[in-house]
Order: C-alpha cells, then sequence, then structure tokens
C-alpha cells in the first residue's frame, strides 16, 4: 500500500471518528457516559494513525508519528501501542530495513535517536529492554549516546543487565573509535545506576570507568570517569 493510499485511509477515519465525536457532543442524554467514550475514540484513533504513521515509507512521516508520540506520552499515556511504535521506530534501519538494488534506503539514525529519548521518558520497564536491544545492534554514536541516557534517565539495572550492555559497547568504540559523548552518557549512567536501589555490582562498568579515565578521550570526560570511580567507592564504603 503507498504512503499516499494509507494516509487517505487515515484521513477518511479520522473523518468519521470526528463525525461521531460531533454527533456524540450534540447529545444532552448521559454527558458524562458520551465523555468517557469520546476519549476513548479520540484515543483509538489517535493510536490508529501513530501506528500506520510509525510504519510508512516516509521518513518525514515517522518523525510527524514522533511528534504525536512524545504529546501522547506528556499527557500520561503510556500504553502498549505507544510503546510497540517506539520499539518499530527504534530499530528503523537496523532490523526493519527497505532495499532498493541492495541499497540500504531506510537508515534514519534521527528517527531512532528520537524514539531512544521517548523510549527514556516513557520510563517503563518494557521501555528499557527495548533501549538495551538498541545499545546491543545499533552502530551510530549518535542513537547509542541517546539510548544509554535514556538507560540512566530509567534507573533500571536488574541483574546488572543495562550497566554490562553499556559497557560492552563503550568497549566495542574504544580502541578504534572513541567517542566523547558517548563515553560520558555511559559516566552518567553508571552514576544512576549506583545512586539508584539496584546500584551496581558489575566488575565490566568499573573497568569500562577505568579504561574511559586512562584512554584517549579529552580531559573532562576522563575527569568525570575519575570523579565516578571516587564517588561509588565512597558509596560502597558507607554501605559497608
Amino acid at each position: 500500500m503507498t504512503v499516499f493510499k494509507r494516509l487517505l485511509i487515515l484521513g477518511l477515519v479520522f473523518f468519521a471518528a470526528s463525525t461521531v465525536l460531533i454527533a456524540q457532543s450534540r447529545s444532552s442524554s448521559s454527558s458524562q457516559e458520551m465523555s468517557v467514550e469520546q476519549s476513548y475514540l479520540q484515543e483509538s484513533v489517535e493510536l490508529l494513525i501513530i501506528r500506520e504513521q510509525s510504519r510508512a515509507e516516509s521518513r518525514d512521516m515517522k518523525l510527524v508519528a514522533l511528534e504525536y508520540i512524545g504529546d501522547a506520552i506528556s499527557r500520561g499515556n503510556r500504553s502498549e501501542e505507544i510503546r510497540a511504535a517506539l520499539e518499530y521506530l527504534s530499530m528503523e534501519g537496523v532490523l526493519n530495513q527497505t532495499r532498493e538494488n541492495g541499497r540500504l534506503v531506510n537508515n534514519y539514525p534521527d528517527v531512532r535517536t528520537k524514539a531512544a529519548t521517548y523510549l527514556g521518558l516513557l520510563g517503563t520497564p518494557e521501555a528499557a529492554n527495548t533501549l538495551i536491544k538498541m545499545v546491543s545492534i545499533d552502530n551510530e554514536p549518535m542513537v547509542l549516546t541517546e539510548a544509554i541516557k535514556s538507560l540512566g534517565n530509567i534507573g533500571i539495572n536488574d541483574n546488572d543487565v543495562a550497566a554490562n550492555t553499556i559497557s560492552w559497547t563503550v568497549n566495542r568504540f574504544n580502541n578504534l573509535n572513541p567517542d566523547n559523548l558517548l563515553a560520558l552518557s555511559a559516566i552518567e549512567a553508571f552514576e544512576k545506576f549506583a545512586t539508584s536501589g539496584g546500584g551496581i555490582r558489575d566488575t565490566n562498568a568499573i573497568q569500562t570507568l577505568i579504561r574511559i579515565a586512562e584512554g584517549p578521550y579529552i580531559r573532562p570526560v576522563q575527569d568525570r570517569a575519575k570523579e565516578a570511580l571516587m564517588e561509588m567507592r565512597k558509596a560502597a564504603a558507607q554501605n559497608q
């Protein structure tokens, strides 16, 4: 189905839903019940549009879907449909690939980066799992940096899975293509994990901080890694 046909169908659906809402608003009976029905219908139409836009071929349409997702999250919508749309967008060009004559044509790092941001705002354990998957398989530093930031903001590090995944990813770049922003996002995520209820018990995270402190990074990033190690040591001593 072409993008035009999809948009036409969505437009018709939205028009039909709007007509129903107008008719309901004119009804004088069961006003509270109608209000609930209207809200449910509006949300259903919005989720339908988001789902279809996220799967459209156009990069611009995916970015519009992300804007709608941001609006929905700001209103408190943390539904499975929103998370599923974000997961799809977070894998655009990585797992969800479209090729023409063997050439990848849907590699949109900006889409995946924005999806990572909203997964962090979603803040659920399922969103954290999607971010861990992103950190494991993506190769774009800008995407990885945002995904690691979002993992830190969520703060879930059960069994040190998140910390271990971040360590592995930073070490991937450490020798061949060290990235200061990526390293900084890892430091901040480790600090947040360390101060959360679960804490950090993963030796890989400590080793990664040491490598950053001694590695080919700019001085401020090295200093932040050293500072994180000191704070984690103090926290460990206080908990003994």
